[in-house]
């Protein structure tokens, strides 16, 4: 038997009773994402928190256990940055100290949340694993370490999410909720097959950084030792058997999405819902658009549990996410390399009102002949339907063109 339990959740909800530290986060309906699965699709806003993340519930609720036990005065932790903020401003509001290991790759607008939230903050190791061991052996008897998943008070704290989204929609029929570590999907789980046993509840996990599939598969944790996905908060590389026995006991699905499905979530919640997510942020409403998952004619409440993108990984998230939706487009174009041809492409370009972003030439390429060259643009389209009229227009006017990814 798992060892969070709904008194457990019940007493973490006191506990984090701070409106400073702890927001109770709107839910939304989205017309648009409803129409797209066929469901009733309500957002529960949890990238609203103050630190931008639902860390801060399982954080505030440890740090207030150590205070009320007498317990160290300095925190130790590792995240890949929004554990990080949680526990940082957990510990100096409950007056503590802290100390937060992240990866030498961690978003620059995390470290630098993170230092403004209070905590020294050491940057160590390649991923989230090895800041985690740095910061394990930083603690000693002076100090408490705080784990990201791998803690009853953090995955209790975690689970008061579930019940306010019951309290919220009590007509829910399937939750979705990202997966890392597990505390988190693990605690909101615990929350609602307490109070609700027939709600669905379903895990979503990165492909490039899945580890639950094939921990369920096992029936023991399994690791995966390098991770990599845009979904930066949930690249944990890991779960817990504290994690795994709550998944194991209250979990009903798990899927997998892809990078993509990623990229194209957050654009899509971006332009439809007008709500700037993370990848982990974005991922359940990538599992809920997924072929894995239907949640036709239901009650639908995916978790956005992350708003700390970092804008350079926003800018690559969005190009790429453009791309596959065909409103950015390179295109490469056979020419004879003569005076007057980039203008002329250019004009067809504008009568069909594509905007250039940019333009090359190429001509030092093994295919060409003399006195030939690609003309490589990037060109801003409305959609698919205006990309190929883009690309039928060059065409009809004699130049061979091919679209690049």
């Amino acid at each position: 038997m798992a060892d969070v339990t709904i008194e457990d959740i019940r007493a973490a909800r006191s506990r984090i009773d701070d409106e400073s530290v702890v927001t109770r986060t709107p839910i939304e309906i989205s017309r648009s994402l409803s129409s797209m699965c066929d469901g009733t699709v309500r957002l529960k806003m949890e990238h609203l928190q103050r630190t931008g993340s639902f860390k801060t519930r399982g954080a505030y609720n440890k740090m207030q256990r150590v205070v009320e036990e007498g317990g160290p005065t300095h925190a130790v932790a590792a995240s890949a940055g929004n554990h990080a903020q949680g526990v940082a401003l957990a510990a100096t509001k409950s007056g503590l100290d802290s100390t937060i290991v992240m990866p030498n790759d961690a978003p620059q607008a995390k470290v630098d949340a993170t230092s403004e939230y209070g905590a020294e903050v050491i940057l160590h190791g390649r991923n989230f694993q090895a800041a985690m061991d740095h910061a394990q052996e930083m603690a000693d008897e002076d100090s408490v370490f705080v784990h990201a998943y791998d803690d009853e008070d953090i995955v209790a704290g975690q689970g008061t999410l579930g019940l306010e989204i019951y309290e919220q929609v009590p007509e829910v029929d399937t939750v979705i909720v990202p997966i890392g570590g597990g505390g988190l999907i693990g605690g909101i789980s615990t929350a609602l097959k307490a109070v609700a046993p027939d709600i669905r509840v379903v895990g979503v996990q990165a492909e490039d950084a899945a580890t639950v599939p094939q921990s369920l598969d096992k029936g023991i944790p399994v690791d995966h030792e390098n991770p990599d996905t845009i979904a930066d908060g949930i690249a944990t590389g890991g779960i817990s058997e504290l994690t795994l026995s709550l998944i194991e006991e209250n979990v009903d699905k798990v899927v997998t999405v892809g990078d993509d499905e990623i990229a194209e979530a957050i654009l899509v919640l971006l332009q439809r819902a007008k709500q700037l997510v993370e990848g982990a942020g974005a991922a359940s409403v990538a599992g809920m658009l997924s072929d894995d998952l239907n949640v036709t004619d239901e009650t639908v409440v995916p978790l956005l549990c992350g708003g700390n993108i970092d804008m350079s990984m926003l800018e690559t998230v969005l190009q790429h996410a453009m791309a596959d939706m065909y409103q950015l487009l390179q295109l490469k174009i056979h020419i004879d390399d003569r005076p007057g041809k980039m203008a002329e492409i250019s004009e067809i370009m504008a009568e069909q009102d594509a905007n250039i972003r940019t333009v090359r030439h190429e001509r030092a390429v093994e295919d060409l002949g003399v006195g030939e060259a690609y003309l490589i643009f990037r060109v801003v389209a409305s959609g698919e339907s205006h990309a190929e009229q883009i690309i039928s227009a060059i065409q009809d006017a004699g130049y061979d063109v091919a679209r690049e990814n």
